[in-house]
């Protein structure tokens, strides 16, 4: 099980209603020409409204979240995260980005308005094993996500964004 089934079957294990957005799958046109009338557009941005928690999966590159995440991210409105508790997950090369989520995504979830900020997890891809089933996380991220999820469940509807 991969990282994202992890998160989805965690919040599953407790009948929450889970609702994605694949920013990759948003029009490309849409996303560099900041068109917020686009139909993917607002749809995206209402689950997002309608969620009460947030759980933000990206890949870490060049010590940062992705480029698309960004373009979307511009895309929300100016506090949409505000009242809902976000969860930061980000899968990165190296150690080395491991402060990635303190110092690159919390402070635009907070420019959203999130103030309920969870620890999240970091991720090391190399430690994500291949098998014959799909993926197989460390026993220590398996339970780190589970411990986070459980955190947020005060909350009935979710959303997870993922690029």
């Amino acid at each position: 099980m991969g990282l994202y089934e992890k998160i989805i079957k965690a919040f599953g294990n407790h009948g929450k209603k889970v609702e994605s957005i694949f920013v990759a799958d948003l029009p490309a046109d849409d996303l560099i020409s900041a068109n917020y009338l686009s139909t993917a557009i607002q749809v995206a941005n209402e689950k997002v409204r309608k969620a009460d928690i947030v759980v933000v999966l990206t890949p870490v590159y060049k010590a940062s979240y992705s480029g698309i995440l960004k373009t979307y991210l511009d895309l929300l409105p100016q506090k949409a995260l505000v009242h809902k508790a976000v969860i930061p997950v980000a899968i990165g090369g190296t150690f080395g980005h491991l402060l990635a989520i303190d110092y690159a995504i919390k402070p635009v979830l907070s420019a959203l308005g999130a103030t309920t900020i969870f620890t999240g997890a970091f991720v090391i891809d190399q430690d994500i094993k291949r098998t014959n089933v799909g993926f197989e996380l460390p026993k220590e991220i398996d339970q780190r996500i589970t411990t986070e999820v459980e955190r947020a469940l005060a909350v009935d509807q979710l959303g997870i964004l993922t690029d």
